[in-house]
C-alpha cells in the first residue's frame, strides 16, 4: 500500500515517522505548502509532546506541495490527512472522491454533520476511512476499557492538559481548531462513547481567555455514576502535558497516569492497524467512523454547555 501524508506539521511529522515502521506499507508521498518541511526539514516543528523537530530522510517519497497533486497521483493508495483541523474533512471528502482510503487526524470534522457526511461518502465508495483517536492502540486505556466490562461504575475521571498551543499558529482559532475541547479533550471522550456510548445529557463550566481554554465537562449515564472530563490549554505555553484516568467500579480504583512512563509506541500501532484493514477489505472496527462523528457532536454538546455556565444539554 502506497501512502501519502497531507501535512507535515507537528502530526504529520510524527505519522511520516511512524510510517517507515509499518509492515506492507510504504511512505510514497508527503505533501506541504512550506518546501523547507519537503526537503525533511523538520527541526522548526513543535508540539504538546515535547522534544525539538528534527531532519528526516524522506527517501524516494513523491514531493507534493498541493493537496490535488498528491490526490490526483494515481499510485497512492491512501492519505494520511495531518492538515488544519478545518481541512479535514473536506479534504477527507476530496481523497475519497479520487478513490483513495483514508486515515485523518482526530476529529474527523469541526462538525456532527460534516463528520456524518465523510462518513456515508467512505461507505458508498467502498473505501476505508478511520480517524486518528490514538488512545485506542495506548495499552493503558485498552486495560481500562476491559477492566470496566461488566463492573458497576461508580465513578470515573479523565483529565488532559498541556499548555497553551503558542508553536501553532491556527490551532489557538477556535474555528479552525474547535479550541482545546475538540482537539485535546476530544480523546476522552471517544474513548468514553467507545465504552459507555453517548450520555443522555452533558454540561460542563470553564473558560476561554487569551488563549487559556479549560473545561471541567460531566456525562450523565443511566448504568453508571458520574463521570467527569477535565482539563484543556493552560499557561504558560510550556506549561507540561499530562494524561490521567482514575476509575472506581465494584468499590476497587483503577488508576493510571503518563507519568509513569509508558514507553509504547501508539502511533505506529494506530498506522499498522489501519494499513491491515486497508490490506484486508475490512472496516476498522476498533476505531469506528461513526464513533469519530459521535465525539465530535459530544465535543459540541460540551461547548454548548459552557457556553450556557453548565447548564445540562441533552444529547440525543
Amino acid at each position: 500500500m502506497n501512502v501519502a501524508v497531507l501535512g507535515l506539521g507537528f502530526m504529520g511529522a510524527m505519522h511520516a515517522k511512524a510510517w517507515r515502521s509499518v509492515k506492507g506499507a510504504t511512505l510514497a508521498g508527503v505533501m506541504s505548502s512550506d518546501t523547507a518541511k519537503l526537503s525533511g526539514d523538520l527541526r522548526r516543528i513543535r508540539g504538546n509532546l515535547g522534544g525539538a523537530g528534527e531532519r528526516v530522510d524522506f527517501g524516494a517519497a513523491r514531493r507534493y506541495p498541493l493537496v490535488e497533486s498528491a490526490l490526483a497521483d494515481s499510485s497512492i493508495d491512501a492519505v494520511d490527512i495531518c492538515l488544519p483541523t478545518d481541512l479535514h474533512a473536506p479534504v477527507a471528502l476530496a481523497a475519497l472522491r479520487a478513490g483513495k482510503h483514508v486515515l485523518v487526524e482526530k476529529p474527523i470534522a469541526l462538525d456532527f454533520a460534516s463528520a456524518s457526511e465523510v462518513s456515508e461518502a467512505a461507505e458508498k465508495a467502498g473505501l476505508v476511512l478511520m480517524a486518528g483517536h490514538v488512545l485506542r492502540f495506548i495499552p493503558a486505556w485498552n486495560n481500562l476499557a476491559n477492566w470496566v466490562k461488566g463492573r458497576k461504575v461508580e465513578s470515573a475521571l479523565f483529565q488532559r492538559r498541556c499548555g497553551v498551543p503558542a508553536w501553532s499558529g491556527w490551532l489557538g482559532d477556535p474555528a479552525r481548531s474547535g479550541g482545546a475541547v475538540l482537539d485535546l479533550l476530544i480523546h476522552d471522550i471517544d474513548f468514553c462513547i467507545s465504552v459507555w456510548g453517548m450520555p443522555e445529557f452533558a454540561s460542563a463550566k470553564g473558560s476561554r481567555e487569551a488563549g487559556v481554554d479549560l473545561v471541567h465537562a460531566q456525562l450523565f449515564y443511566r448504568e453508571c455514576g458520574p463521570v467527569v472530563i477535565e482539563g484543556g490549554w493552560h499557561q504558560p505555553w510550556d506549561y507540561p502535558f499530562s494524561m490521567e484516568y482514575a476509575v472506581t467500579a465494584d468499590g476497587l480504583t483503577c488508576e493510571w497516569s503518563s507519568a509513569s512512563g509508558d514507553t509504547s509506541d501508539p502511533f505506529t500501532a494506530e498506522l499498522q492497524y489501519f494499513a491491515d484493514c486497508v490490506s484486508n477489505g475490512k472496516a476498522p472496527d476498533l476505531c469506528p467512523p461513526h464513533h469519530s462523528a459521535q465525539a465530535v457532536a459530544l465535543a459540541r454538546f460540551i461547548l454548548e454547555s459552557r457556553t450556557h455556565d453548565g447548564k445540562a444539554v441533552r444529547t440525543s
